[in-house]
């Protein structure tokens, strides 16, 4: 009869010499060769699978150094995508939109209403629309005041387009406050120009020209109006 004991991270095979010798000629030396190895090295896995184990526990995943290829398989690696992520080359999250052609030189533009009017500014400061897009006085200059501030001038006729506190749409000589736009780009492609400093109650006030190309006051102007919307159009 064979008593094996295995204890700790140590195994003993111990059988009685008396019960091997009686029983010997039933057990052929192959067997009892794999049974030796078994018991020995049955501790030793067990105890190797637990030190694994506490490695994992008390090594912070983000400094743990990969213990097999299931957990190397999520390590990041800068040169396959060729950056980090969310920067250029790399993947990017939700589209954020550009308004990088909002900052620069001057732009020379005619700017197209929803209308069917080109946005004018004539020799005595009033503003109005006309359908007609050869009139020198719908050519406009577009600057950068500011990211997403505009100021827009009639290229003849001197005179910027500002909007009153009041929310009235006119030509001003010299630059200032009034004449800060805020430019924004809309879903359906088209421009809005809303008063950078002036609000009625809370809401913003934009350039406008209604279907007979006459400007719209400031506080009858919302953003979704298309009375509000213009393209602006190379001159």
């Amino acid at each position: 009869m064979i008593r094996c004991a295995a204890g700790g991270s140590k195994a003993a095979l111990s059988c009685s010499r008396t019960d091997f010798g009686a029983h010997s000629s039933s057990w052929s030396l192959p067997l009892l060769l794999a049974l030796v190895a078994l018991v020995i090295s049955l501790p030793g896995t067990a105890c190797h699978q637990l030190r694994r184990d506490r490695l994992r526990l008390t090594i912070p995943r983000s400094h743990r150094v990969p213990l097999n290829i299931s957990e190397s398989e999520g390590v990041y690696k800068p040169g396959a995508t060729g950056g980090p992520p969310g920067r250029t080359g790399g993947p990017q999250g939700r589209h954020v939109r550009s308004y990088n052609h909002l900052q620069g030189d001057i732009r020379r533009r005619k700017l197209f209403s929803f209308q069917k009017f080109f946005l004018r500014i004539d020799k005595n400061g009033r503003v109005n629309g006309t359908k007609s897009k050869d009139d020198p006085l719908s050519i406009l200059e577009i600057t950068s005041v500011d990211v997403g501030v505009v100021a827009i001038k009639g290229l003849n006729s001197n005179y910027y387009l500002a909007i009153s506190r009041k929310g009235e749409l006119y030509g001003a000589r010299e630059f200032g406050i009034d004449c800060t736009l805020k430019e924004r780009i809309e879903e359906n492609g088209y421009n809005t120009y809303a008063s950078a400093e002036w609000k009625n109650k809370k809401r913003q006030m934009f350039v406008g020209l209604n279907i007979h190309g006459r400007p719209v006051r400031g506080k009858r102007t919302r953003r979704k109006n298309t009375a509000t919307h213009f393209l602006p159009i190379m001159a």
